[in-house]
């Protein structure tokens, strides 16, 4: 018989803006990764010696990312060496996947006390570090150059025309949906405009850790958010992906993605404490919610975007709750075509759709977004009253992940 996991606490970092200069790009990853983690066991009294693993994700692990990040930040933050610690990467999804697996190791009785988490900074290791160089813009990361390339011949057999990068893959469902520039940027609009109510409520205040600074400041408050942000002012900005090849190779394309209806670049950190329900009574604390449901799913690489909608109806099959049952869902805003079209074909409510904005406004750091939006939609459960959740999470090679909490 399967034991129940529950989710403890979940905190993260302010987002920062992942480029040189922004509010968080003085911390180096592993003391980012380390500050929640530490928070997570000091605001919960636990021994750090009772956790049994620490299960992170990490997107770009190279350079100040690489040699498992996870454990260097767990002992940066003080644990036990006796605690052990995995970086996964299953691209935007990786901290998502992270719970999936801390709460599958609870529920088969594995472990009791797990710690998922997630790290990404994209100001001192920007994406497609990975592949030893920076991609140019605009530019699948696989055509880079000799020794760049991480498709082997196999790979460019099946797909001899190429794939495309996660951008050109949002327009190309622009296309197909028939999503057009103002909508798109009608929903980012939204996004700021629900974030910055949120902040200003204090709808954060419950996740969120202060990170201090190399210098001594501290940051509190996430920086990507823009509340000024109006339809004239995202409608001025040019398209991001569009290059001459591109648009030869994809002459019908209208290119509508922008720097403004696309997530930002992002720096950091988030961790959830998930245990069995048993282990928690025992130790005094109280669950918030417990896990439900999992789903993950593959799809076509090179629309990529598109697979929160097969595991958002793979998660409901298996869980047996309806659309209608949910009282929040959390999409993540890689680009507004994502939650538009998912809204599309699962005919579920804008309203209860990342009711305090998304990644948008709110940052897609990507190894640590989703355990943000596990936390985010954990707090807004709570605030609402609602009992169930469910979050997704379009990942990198055609993926997605989907997960199902249930408030207590």
């Amino acid at each position: 018989m399967s034991n129940d996991a529950v989710i403890v606490d979940v905190v993260r970092t302010a987002s920062g803006r992942g480029k040189p200069g922004g509010a968080l790009s003085g911390v180096h990853p592993a003391d980012l990764l380390a500050g929640v983690l530490r928070e997570l066991v000091s605001r919960n009294g636990l021994d750090p010696a009772l956790v049994e693993d620490v299960i992170g994700g990490c997107v770009s692990q190279v350079g100040e990312q690489s040699y498992n990040v996870v454990r260097t930040a767990l002992l940066s933050a003080g644990f036990p060496e006796s605690v052990p610690g995995t970086t996964i990467d299953r691209q935007c999804g990786s901290s998502q996947q992270a719970a999936a697996f801390a709460a599958q190791a609870v529920m088969s009785g594995s472990c009791d006390v797990v710690i998922a988490c997630g790290v990404e900074s994209m100001s001192r290791v920007p994406l497609g570090s990975s592949l030893g160089a920076r991609p140019r813009p605009g530019q699948d990361p696989g055509t880079e150059g000799p020794g760049l390339d991480p498709h082997g011949a196999l790979m460019h057999a099946r797909y001899p025309q190429g794939l495309v990068n996660q951008g050109v893959s949002a327009e190309l469902i622009n296309q197909q949906w028939r999503l057009g520039r103002g909508e798109l940027d009608a929903f980012a609009a939204r996004s700021h405009r629900l974030a910055a109510a949120a902040a200003d409520r204090g709808d954060f205040d419950g996740e969120l850790r202060p990170t201090t600074l190399p210098d001594g400041r501290v940051v509190t408050e996430d920086e990507t958010i823009r509340p000024g942000t109006t339809l004239d002012s995202l409608a001025a900005l040019p398209p991001a992906f569009r290059t001459d090849a591109l648009a030869a190779r994809f002459p019908k394309l209208d290119w509508h993605i922008t720097a403004g209806n696309s997530s930002p670049l992002t720096d950091g950190a988030s961790a959830a404490l998930i245990m069995s329900a048993k282990r928690a009574a025992r130790l005094g604390l109280n669950p918030r919610a417990r896990f439900h449901s999992f789903a993950v799913t593959g799809s076509d690489p090179k629309l990529m975007l598109t697979g929160v909608i097969p595991a958002t109806r793979r998660i409901l099959e298996r869980s047996g709750l309806g659309i209608d049952d949910l009282d929040a869902y959390e999409v993540n805003e890689a680009f507004a075509s994502v939650p538009l079209v998912w809204l599309r074909e699962m005919g579920a409510d804008p309203a209860l759709l990342n009711p305090r904005g998304g990644a948008i406004a709110l940052g897609h750091a990507l190894g640590s977004s989703g355990t943000r939006l596990l936390g985010t939609l954990l707090n807004h459960l709570e605030l609402t009253g609602g009992r169930w959740g469910l979050q997704t999470m379009c990942e990198g090679g055609g993926m997605a992940n989907a997960t199902i909490i249930e408030r207590l």
